[in-house]
């Protein structure tokens, strides 16, 4: 049976990942017509109307810490996430953001060892953690967009890439409390959009639902509100449940690499040779963080099959 969780974890993790790699075209077609913030708030009050229709029971926490790490999810995975990587991509380049936003897992195995006593990150992590940023820096860097730096935008960046890690922590402690996913992903949901009302009073914001009439916006804003949003964290909350925070956070990493293959298959965007070594080199990283955590899972799987048989 643990075998086979960790399986739909992965599968899990996989999917989601997949999803957000390609949450890009739909956000640059819908710029067009919605600020960044007027996207942000209707994809995740989209995303939690059907994650009530989908599962209409009521959770009820069991103490005030429980309710606290809900909020604390809430603003870190949704509301402070999206807030700065959104703003990041306004003052920085795109390229920068995604290698910033790639060192995420480093901060959720940093997190996990400090706060909840996981294991340390050893040098095989690192090693494919370095493999991995080299991948998606040659994805990234092409030749017609180096890098410049940008204090402002890439320090948005890098406390988004935290704020996310935190979340990838946090949500590990709630899945012990053994809450529904879909319930869970709605709380979560509940603070994000709570915590964003004083964005909403503070920036350019309208509801403008005649936006909506255009097909391709309103096709676009369900794909996010329903697939990327409610979809996608139930899955990606499942798989860090079954999975963990560190070996789930890894899966970032292919983030650029389905964008950079979406954008081929979709928008007709060449690849260059450049972007075939960093997506071989990403996914080689991946590879290598991932190898150690699941020989360490096979070594303690035979450590009890020896035991039971003893």
């Amino acid at each position: 049976m643990n075998k086979q969780n960790n399986l739909y974890g992965h599968l899990a993790a996989g999917f989601s990942i997949f999803v957000w790699g390609t949450t890009f075209i739909s956000t640059k077609v819908l710029l067009g017509a919605f600020t960044p913030l007027e996207i942000l708030f209707f994809r995740f009050l989209i995303g939690y109307a059907a994650l009530w229709l989908a599962c209409p029971r009521l959770l009820r926490t069991k103490s005030k810490k429980q309710e606290c790490l809900f909020a604390a999810a809430g603003i870190c995975g949704v509301t402070l996430y999206f807030l700065m990587e959104n703003f990041a991509l306004t003052i920085t380049l795109a390229a920068n953001v995604s290698v910033i936003i790639a060192v995420a897992p480093f901060f959720t195995a940093l997190f996990d060892w400090l706060f909840l006593k996981g294991e340390k990150p050893g040098p095989q992590f690192l090693a494919g953690f370095l493999i991995a940023i080299i991948g998606i820096s040659l994805i990234s860097f092409q030749k017609s967009a180096g890098m410049r730096i940008n204090p402002k935008g890439d320090f948005l960046a890098l406390a988004a890439a935290v704020t996310w890690a935190a979340y990838s922590v946090i949500t590990k402690k709630i899945g012990e409390y053994g809450h529904g996913t879909v319930e869970t992903t709605r709380r979560i949901f509940f603070y994000g959009l709570l915590f964003m009302v004083p964005a909403l009073a503070i920036l350019p914001f309208r509801l403008g639902f005649y936006r909506l009439a255009d097909t391709k916006n309103l096709l676009n804003i369900l794909f996010l509100g329903l697939g990327a949003s409610a979809l996608c964290f139930a899955t990606w909350n499942f798989a860090v449940k079954e999975l963990g925070s560190v070996k789930t956070s890894v899966y970032i990493y292919a983030v650029p690499v389905i964008t950079v293959i979406s954008s081929m298959l979709l928008l007709d965007e060449r690849i260059s040779f450049q972007s075939v070594c960093g997506i071989v080199m990403t996914l080689a990283g991946l590879m290598v963080s991932e190898s150690k955590a699941r020989s360490k899972g096979l070594r303690l799987w035979q450590k009890k099959q020896g035991s039971v048989q003893n």
